[in-house]
């Protein structure tokens, strides 16, 4: 597989599954690597072992987005931050930015009062921050932008978009229903990586379906599709199909190692 070139963002799914135990499909979280940076955008179980598998280590990874709070998200961050501080923390040589939305900082407090010091890194080699779409996050060295908007999921939810200073873009939808906000911030991205986590036919509050998450690339007019955070019954029905009702453009389907170059 090529490789890609400065400021292109190399998109590897760590896991396209849900809260549901599955030896193919870990819980949900995306890498994104652009030159030397690395982010992962939610980190639910199995994230750690998904990274080694990916080629990286928790030690190389900058920065940490959340999406939202519920465990299939974020049941990895404790392990992750005792794995950086015992039994060798001399092994993470850079800092490591946690960003998560509204409330974040409480949410990681509450951790921290059930594991104290255990999950409590050195103040140089660590951030928090907190994004609830006012403001964007630049990440100067790196020559990338990250905005956040709101979406229809929990009070905390949040989609990211991810930009290099060449025009490489990415968002990351998330949980979420449909969103006008998720339109907006995903118009004309080069990959909109969107959840899709029931068929057309077993619609829940809170999430999409192929058909809806297609109707939705469309008015962001998006230049490909990737559809992911799939509950078992989506492995039993045709998605693509599905997400063919409404959106007739290039089209993935995450897989746990699945990687995608964005130029």
């Amino acid at each position: 597989m090529a490789q890609p070139r400065e400021n292109n963002i190399r998109v590897t799914v760590l896991g396209s599954g849900t809260c549901v135990p599955s030896l193919a499909r870990s819980s949900c979280s995306i890498l994104l690597q652009v030159g030397d940076t690395q982010m992962v955008f939610d980190a639910g179980p199995g994230t750690m072992r998904r990274l080694l598998e990916a080629g990286t280590d928790i030690y190389r990874i900058d920065y940490l987005f959340f999406s939202h709070f519920h465990p299939d998200h974020t049941a990895e961050l404790v392990p992750f931050l005792f794995a950086n501080k015992y039994p060798d923390p001399l092994r993470r040589h850079r800092p490591l930015t946690l960003v998560g939305g509204p409330g974040f900082r409480q949410f990681v407090a509450g951790l921290e009062g059930v594991y104290g010091h255990w999950i409590q890194l050195a103040p140089d080699r660590f951030d928090l921050v907190e994004m609830d779409g006012s403001r964007a996050l630049g990440m100067a060295d790196a020559g990338l932008t990250v905005t956040a908007a709101p979406v229809a999921h929990n009070p905390e939810s949040v989609a990211f978009r991810i930009e290099t200073a060449s025009g490489c873009t990415v968002v990351y939808s998330g949980d979420t229903d449909y969103s006008k906000r998720l339109v907006a911030l995903a118009r004309q991205v080069g990959l909109l990586i969107c959840e899709a986590a029931v068929p057309d036919d077993q619609k829940i509050p809170g999430h999409l379906t192929p058909s809806l998450a297609g109707e939705m690339a469309v008015q962001a007019d998006v230049q490909r599709l990737m559809l992911t955070h799939f509950y078992p019954a989506c492995d039993q029905i045709d998605i693509a199909a599905q997400c063919r009702r409404t959106y007739k453009g290039p089209l993935l389907l995450a897989e746990d190692l699945m990687t995608v170059i964005v130029e």
